[in-house]
């Protein structure tokens, strides 16, 4: 049975998310993947549905959400359904909610020099095989400055500063550039690289993306080899950040 991926994408127009869309559904069917396509946030609330799909596809910038849809994202998750995305899509989502940064592991702040800056993606060797065989390469983008979950495994990363600004005046950083991270049983991957179709499309991003979405995806199967009575099995854990606002 082909497994089911759920692409939702809206928001600012400037990230191109149709066209980006696109692209991940071309990915995720050359996977044998059965994919829904949707330009309403409204997808994410039945909370049944999401949890009978194996992979989830945010690609929203900003905007609002409601916040039981999030909740409804988190849990199924937390049950076993992967979360994988790219850029502002992701990771400068629904600014005003903490629990979906909680989740994704990270939130856009900076672009300095906004698009066009040339920066080098420099692969990490880590305990993850998603990156084997992918050399250091260049890009020509926005670069993205995020505050980040210390918990996350960085797979990539770029050196800050490229551009003169006032972070400048503090020492050279490696930021995270491609991550994964856990929540509950469900896997989470993020790529900080695609701020365009164009970006997307450059063979080492959609190699990064395409094993990005198996990775997140294959949560699911495990998920079900765990005792249901574990602690993640208590969603609660996860969204109660949110629970006091």
């Amino acid at each position: 049975m082909n497994k089911k991926a759920l692409i939702v994408w809206g928001g600012w127009d400037g990230h191109q998310p149709e066209q980006v869309a696109d692209i991940f559904k071309g990915i995720l069917e050359e996977e044998n993947f059965q994919v829904e396509v949707s330009n309403s946030l409204d997808s994410y609330a039945d909370k049944e549905k999401l949890q009978s799909l194996d992979l989830i596809v945010p690609h929203w910038t900003m905007g609002e959400i409601e916040r039981k849809y999030v909740l409804n994202i988190s849990e199924a998750v937390a049950t076993g359904v992967g979360l994988a995305g790219c850029h502002g899509g992701m990771c400068d989502s629904f600014r005003n909610n903490v629990d979906w940064q909680f989740m994704t592991g990270g939130n856009w702040v900076a672009h300095p020099g906004n698009d066009g800056v040339e920066y080098t993606i420099n692969i990490k060797h880590s305990s993850s095989p998603l990156l084997k065989d992918i050399s250091d390469f260049k890009v020509a983008s926005e670069q993205y400055y995020l505050h980040y979950d210390p918990a996350v495994e960085v797979l990539a990363t770029t050196r800050f500063p490229m551009f003169h600004g006032p972070h400048s005046a503090n020492k050279a950083v490696d930021m995270p550039v491609v991550w994964t991270k856990r929540w509950g049983h469900g896997n989470v991957f993020y790529n900080s690289l695609g701020h365009q179709a164009n970006i997307v499309a450059m063979p080492e991003v959609s190699l990064i993306m395409r094993r990005g979405f198996l990775w997140a995806a294959a949560g699911k199967a495990l998920a079900h080899k765990v005792d249901e009575a574990s602690s993640f099995g208590n969603v609660r854990t996860y969204t109660g950040m949110g629970d006091s606002q």
